[in-house]
């Protein structure tokens, strides 16, 4: 389904409703396409945060060791 952003301001019902039917749907803006609208599956398996690329990337830093202390270290400010 193609839908404009004034479909989806007015007709939202309509595009929910092709949502339901696992229809995409292709948003627009004065003529342009915008965004994909795809139905959400709740039986996709989802990763793990600890799969991801960004989990333990401070883990050989050892400033960051004691997380208390580098935390109030971060929050004392500068010297005036």
């Amino acid at each position: 389904m193609e839908a404009t952003m004034l479909d989806l301001r007015r007709n939202t019902k309509r595009v929910l409703k092709a949502i339901d039917d696992r229809e995409h749907v292709t948003l627009t803006h004065r003529g342009k396409k915008k965004a994909v609208i795809v139905p959400y599956d709740d039986e996709r398996q989802r990763p793990s945060a600890a799969e991801h690329p960004a989990f333990g990337m401070w883990r050989t830093r050892k400033d960051a060791a004691d997380v208390n202390a580098f935390v109030r270290d971060l929050r004392k400010g500068r010297p005036c």
